[in-house]
Formats: structure tokens, C-alpha cells, sequence
């Protein structure tokens, strides 16, 4: 394990499109220390490595002190949203070389979407998929062997094109991946400069055409994710000694997109799993937050400088799919359910040929950024009209970043002038679209799922994500809203929360009522024994591991599952019956009905999935002191008054301006209203009311409902 060091810190990092946010958890002290620093999207290592030096300094600490490091990217995330895909080749079984193109018969948003959706382009074109002789059938038996000097002219071929990325899917893999593994070792002696995915690997579940596309994400993002770790890893031991002599490398985990993290020299084998690393920490961490200032049901609200991500977060558990995609590419494995909509503090505000308003999804990111960021920006963004509203100061992190007040000014006068409009009125014109976006895509994720929002706080975090939190109240008439201390850095708080996760998952299809228990017996055991070994290797030991069971069950003749977690212990009939019987409130949970009693409809147990849990322990959420016996709040946290606008037919209005630091349990501030801190600004709308809970939460909610 890791040198004795003179402290014991853990690091998070979360790195985004405009800033890199970093958390400290000393563990011997039990105290937490956030900042922040630009990301520097050349060669975010530089990004990277500065933040870690940054709360180093603050603690007086060095590199001597770090116990391990959990990082966040959005490297896959951004190259799949961008579409920059490098060049593919699709290796299957013959007969199956038309499967990218005949896909699903679903259309997104419905068939009433059939008339004006165009088909995306295929991930890999037809002229460089190639195809093998050999089959297996469903249950793993060889109908056909394999065609050995067909996989090697296959080989071939794409050594001589230059092809050297390459997924590999042959039909029912899942059940038997001899074929797979054959197909790689004569990759390796006939173009040993592939990298190459298989789908026995990569998801062992059927449906071919998930699979495919999984196992083709999987192998577009190995090369960029694996000299984005590699670089940052080795920038990490330069930092920490680690090539120094008797100075063993510091543990360095990457978040993966199903709530858990992994080590970095895992993650470039399974790239896949972090497709939405970044979103996946902060939706934890807000979750733990919310749950623990006494919220159960929450939608979370994370904007950056690019993008917004939300998600749905109940009893401190955000929601899990394996029906998500990102971009155009549908990704089959488990992750955290979010949505994502390019709305963030860098969204570029334009105008259509025909003169209406729009804002996003195109973002000024950190380079050039925002008019006001004064490096080279030409288009007023959202940024910038919070700023010109006097919704912000004009500066960033506590003053390290001076804003241009005057040319984001000029910049909202310029739009306003093609629209017609006062600045003021495209100002706020431009903050309500941006409202308006994440409300759709807070509705996608819950009221077309079947919640009331009514009956949801938001959480909202990162730089922009409190600042349109009043608005979305009135939208969507949520319950209220609750603004963690240190918004910015939830993300990266959420990274130390995380325990270390590998799921394993084996389809094996059965009807409840024919269920061969000692064959699925045999299964768990299986992937129990896999994930125990993968803990193993990540330094657990035996004692510290954990296990949780689940099944994906469907009624026979549905063509979606529901998944369900599954009981510990000996796999009987009982055992089996309270899975169904799960199964059955989950279906009427989500569905409104369900056959539990219904003889003529039956259950069909499609995949069956063992998680394997290398715990951490936790940062445990502050505590702040009571206001009582102090000053009155407005003596102690007011620190200015500026002009605000907030309704454009209003105009500026004088509005009182907190420093949050300095806010106690128990305070009350009535909107109009802003709160500042180092990472983030809250604007309280007037009509609007907060509270300070004991944890240092702010709680906003509405006059009428307080």
C-alpha cells in the first residue's frame, strides 16, 4: 500500500469546461477544504496538477501528505457529445454485418417524431465492418466453429487500411465468449497496434445492437481516455515523489458513470464506465447533502460553464438506468440517470435569420469565455447577462477573476439593438430561455416519469447552478430549493463519498415458474467471484468487501426490463419469490399496475447482476454554529448594496449583498436578496424567503409557503 505520510489527505478533484474544483478531506482531522482554479482545456493535467498544489498550499501541506486521489472528467463525455469519433472498424459474425443500420424500430420522442427524424449517421460506416464465420447459440453451445483464417484475413485487412481501433461482437458472446477471446489473440498476432473492445467484456447481456454500439463506445473513447489517464497519472507521481526511490504511487481513482470509482489503471480498459463521471459525483454528493438536511426527494441541478446536468435523487440514492446514451450513441451500462441540457454560465446567446433569441447549446467555455472574461470573447453568454444585471460581482473566486463589467455591457446593448429591445429586457430574455431550458430538462427527468415535482426540493450546485434557482422554482412550482455551502465544489466533495464499484452482469433468460435455481446459483457465485477478485486487486481485503445482488425482470412479452436488487443468502424458491414479489411493486411503481395473482400472465427473469463495494470511509457534513447570541444578521453578513435587476419593467432595485462565511444556523434573509461566497452567488428573488439550517444549507423557498 501507500508510504506513511506525515498526514493522511484525500483529494477530489472534478474537472470542468471552465473551472477544475477541488476538495481536501484531511482524516485525521475530519475537516473538509474546497477551492478552485481554471481549467486549462489544452492539457487539462496543467488544470489538474494546479488545483492539487492549490489546496496543498492551503493546508501548508505537500505531496508527501496525499493518501489518494479521486478525479471526475468529462473527457469520453465531451468527445461522444462533440461527435469526434475516431475511425472504427466493427468486427461480427457473418450474417449480422447490417445490424449498426437496422438498429431498433424506436423513434426518440415518439412516432409522431417519425416525419422529421433523421436517422443518426452509424458510429461505423458499412464498408469497414467485417464479419467472421462461427456461431453460438443462446445458451453458449457452438452451432458453427470458428473461422480461423477468416479472422485472420479479417486481421489483415485492417492492418493494411490502417484501422486501429476496433469493436468486437459476435453473436451470443454473452453466453460463451470463446469465439471473442480467439478473434483478440489473432488481433495481437496479426496487428498488434489494435485496440481492441469486445463485447463479452465490455456487456454480457444480449440484444445486438445495444451491445454493438456499447462495445463501439467503449472502443472510440480507449484511446483519448487512456493518454488522458496516463498523462494525468504520470503527472501525479512527478508531483508526489512517486518515481523517487522507495515512494510507491499514490492511489488514483476515477469516477465511473454507475456512482462508483475505479482505479486509473482499470478505467483504461473499461472506458466506458466514465462516460458521465463528472455528473455521476455530483449528483452523490448532493444527495448525501440533501438527505442529510432532512430531503428525501430532490431533483439535483448542476451547472457549469458549458452544460447543466440533473437528475432525480431519492432517499439519498440517485436514479440508475441502463438505457442512457450520450450524444447520438446509445451506452447500455449501468450509470446514473441524468439528463443534460448546454445550458451553462458559458452559453452564447444568438439570434436566428429571422431575429428570434436563442441561447445554447454553442458555449464560450473557459477559452475565450465570456465577453466579461476579457480573453478574446466576441457573443454575449449567460455570464454575462447575470453580470450585467448586477446579479454577480464583477469578479470571480473571491476577487482572483475580475470581470469586464463594461464589455459584457456592450455586448447585451449589441443583441438588444438586433432584437428591438432595452438591455435590460434582453438581459433577463436571455436568463429566462436559459430557465426554461433546465426546467425541460428537470420535467424530462420527472414529471415524464411520473413524479410530482411538487413534492421535490432542487439541490443546486456548481458555479451557475443556484443562479436561475428562483426561477425554476416558479416554472415547475417545486417545494423550494437547497444551495449546499460550497456549490462549486460539490462535484468534487462527491468524489470522496464514493466506495470503489465493479458491476458484472450475465444474461439468462427463464420464466419464474421453470427457474433452474441451481443454474442461477451457479451465475451469482460466478460474477461474486469476479467482483471479488476485482476488489482484491484494487487493495481491499476480504473482509472489507461487499455484494449487492439485482435481476432485471420483465412480464413475458415486454420488451423492457425493470431491475430490482435481489436478497443475500441461499438461492431458493423463498429466495427467488421475494425477487418476483420485488418485482411486482417496482412494475407498479413505475407503470401504475401490475399482475401479481395473474396466473395467465407470467415473469420472465432476464439478466442477473452482482456489484462487488470496496468502502471508503466518508467526510461527514459540517455543522455550523446558532445564530443565538450573536448579531443580527444584517450587522454581521450584509457587506454592501448593489443595483440588481430582477424583473426588466422593474428595473434596478437597491438589494442588500451577504457573505455567506458569515451566516449561522438559524439566520433569515427575506428576498430581494444576493448571498456570496467563493465559488458561487445565489440571487434570492424578491418574494422569496431563506433559511440557514444547521449544516450551513441555505433553504429558499416562497413567501406563500413558509
Amino acid at each position: 500500500m501507500t508510504q506513511q505520510a506525515t498526514r493522511r489527505i484525500r483529494i477530489g478533484i472534478d474537472t470542468g469546461g471552465t473551472f477544475t474544483d477541488v476538495v481536501a478531506f484531511d482524516e485525521d482531522a475530519g475537516t473538509l477544504t474546497t477551492t478552485k482554479t481554471p481549467s486549462t482545456p489544452s492539457n487539462p493535467a496543467d488544470g489538474f496538477i494546479n488545483g492539487v498544489q492549490k489546496v496543498l498550499d492551503l493546508l501548508g501541506a505537500t505531496g508527501d501528505d496525499i493518501t489518494a486521489v479521486s478525479h471526475g472528467t468529462t473527457v469520453a463525455t465531451n468527445q461522444l457529445l462533440e461527435g469526434k469519433v475516431e475511425t472504427l472498424g466493427f468486427i461480427t459474425t457473418a450474417g449480422y454485418e447490417f445490424v449498426l443500420e437496422i438498429a431498433r424500430q424506436a423513434v426518440p420522442d415518439g412516432y409522431g417524431n417519425s416525419y422529421f427524424w433523421v436517422k443518426p449517421d452509424r458510429i461505423v460506416p458499412a464498408d469497414l465492418v467485417k464479419t467472421v464465420e462461427g456461431r453460438m447459440d443462446f445458451e453458449g453451445n457452438e452451432v458453427r466453429p470458428f473461422d480461423e483464417e477468416g479472422a485472420r484475413s479479417t486481421a489483415r485487412w485492417f492492418r493494411d487500411k490502417g484501422i486501429n481501433t476496433l469493436g468486437v461482437n459476435l453473436l451470443h458472446a454473452y453466453a460463451n465468449p470463446s469465439h471473442e477471446l480467439r478473434m483478440r489473440e489473432i488481433l495481437r498476432e496479426e496487428h498488434p497496434d489494435a485496440v481492441v473492445s469486445l463485447s463479452s467484456e465490455v456487456l454480457r447481456e444480449y440484444r445486438e445492437y445495444e451491445r454493438s454500439m456499447t462495445t463501439l463506445v467503449d472502443a472510440a473513447v480507449k484511446p483519448k481516455v487512456s493518454r488522458y489517464v496516463t498523462n494525468i497519472h504520470e503527472r501525479l507521481d512527478r508531483f508526489t515523489g512517486a518515481n523517487d526511490a522507495g515512494r510507491e504511487r499514490i492511489p488514483f481513482y476515477i469516477m465511473k458513470s454507475n456512482g462508483g470509482v475505479l482505479s486509473a489503471s482499470e478505467v483504461v480498459n473499461q472506458p466506458i464506465t466514465t462516460v458521465l463521471s463528472g455528473p455521476a459525483a455530483g449528483a452523490l454528493g448532493a444527495g448525501l447533502i440533501a438527505r442529510r438536511a432532512g430531503f428525501d426527494k430532490v431533483l439535483t441541478c448542476d451547472g457549469g460553464g458549458t452544460s447543466t446536468d440533473v437528475t432525480v435523487v431519492i432517499d439519498g440514492e440517485p436514479a440508475l438506468t441502463t438505457e442512457g446514451s450520450v450524444g447520438a450513441f446509445p451506452s447500455k451500462i449501468p450509470m446514473i440517470d441524468v439528463v443534460t441540457v448546454g445550458a451553462g454560465g458559458g452559453s452564447i446567446a444568438w439570434t436566428t435569420p429571422e431575429g428570434q433569441l436563442k441561447v445554447g447549446p454553442q458555449s464560450a467555455g473557459a477559452d475565450p469565455g465570456p465577453l466579461c472574461y476579457a480573453k478574446g470573447g466576441t457573443e454575449p453568454t449567460i455570464t454575462d447577462a447575470h453580470v450585467f444585471l448586477g446579479r454577480i460581482p464583477p469578479h470571480l473566486l473571491g476577487g482572483e477573476i475580475p470581470l469586464d463589467e463594461d464589455a459584457a455591457a456592450a455586448g447585451i446593448a449589441e443583441l438588444a439593438g438586433r432584437l428591438g429591445l432595452t438591455p435590460e429586457k434582453a438581459a433577463t430574455g436571455i436568463l429566462e430561455i436559459s430557465a426554461w431550458n433546465q426546467a425541460n430538462a428537470l420535467r424530462q427527468i420527472s414529471v415524464k416519469r411520473g413524479l410530482d415535482v411538487r413534492d421535490f426540493m432542487l439541490a443546486t450546485f456548481g458555479g451557475s447552478g443556484s443562479l436561475l434557482a428562483c426561477s425554476l422554482v416558479d416554472i415547475l412550482d417545486l417545494a423550494g430549493v437547497v444551495v449546499p455551502l460550497n456549490p462549486g465544489n460539490v462535484s468534487a466533495f462527491g468524489l470522496l463519498t464514493v466506495d470503489v464499484k465493479n458491476d458484472y452482469v450475465q444474461t439468462q433468460v427463464a420464466k419464474d415458474r421453470n427457474l433452474d435455481l441451481a443454474a442461477i446459483a451457479r451465475t451469482l457465485d460466478e460474477l461474486h467471484h469476479r467482483a471479488a477478485d476485482a476488489l482484491a486487486h484494487e487493495g481491499f481485503a476480504a473482509d472489507e468487501h461487499i455484494f449487492a445482488r439485482s435481476v432485471d425482470l420483465r412480464y413475458f412479452g415486454q420488451a423492457f426490463e425493470v431491475r430490482v436488487p435481489a436478497p443475500a443468502g441461499e438461492i431458493t424458491r423463498e429466495w427467488a419469490d421475494q425477487v418476483t414479489d420485488a418485482f411486482h411493486d417496482a412494475h407498479r411503481a413505475l407503470y401504475n399496475y401490475d399482475f401479481r395473482g395473474d396466473e395467465s400472465q407470467q415473469v420472465e427473469w432476464v439478466n442477473l447482476r452482482v456489484s462487488g463495494i470496496g468502502p471508503i470511509k466518508r467526510p461527514e457534513v459540517i455543522t455550523v454554529a446558532s445564530n443565538e447570541g450573536a448579531a443580527d444578521v444584517e450587522s454581521r453578513a450584509r457587506k454592501s448594496t448593489r443595483d440588481v435587476v430582477f424583473d426588466a419593467d422593474e428595473g434596478r432595485i437597491a438589494t442588500g449583498v451577504y457573505w455567506r462565511p458569515d451566516l449561522l444556523a438559524g439566520d433569515r434573509i427575506s428576498g430581494p436578496a444576493i448571498i456570496e461566497e467563493f465559488g458561487s452567488t445565489i440571487p434570492v428573488h424578491p418574494g422569496f424567503h431563506v433559511r440557514v439550517d444547521e449544516h450551513a444549507n441555505l433553504i429558499i423557498t416562497k413567501e406563500a409557503a413558509r
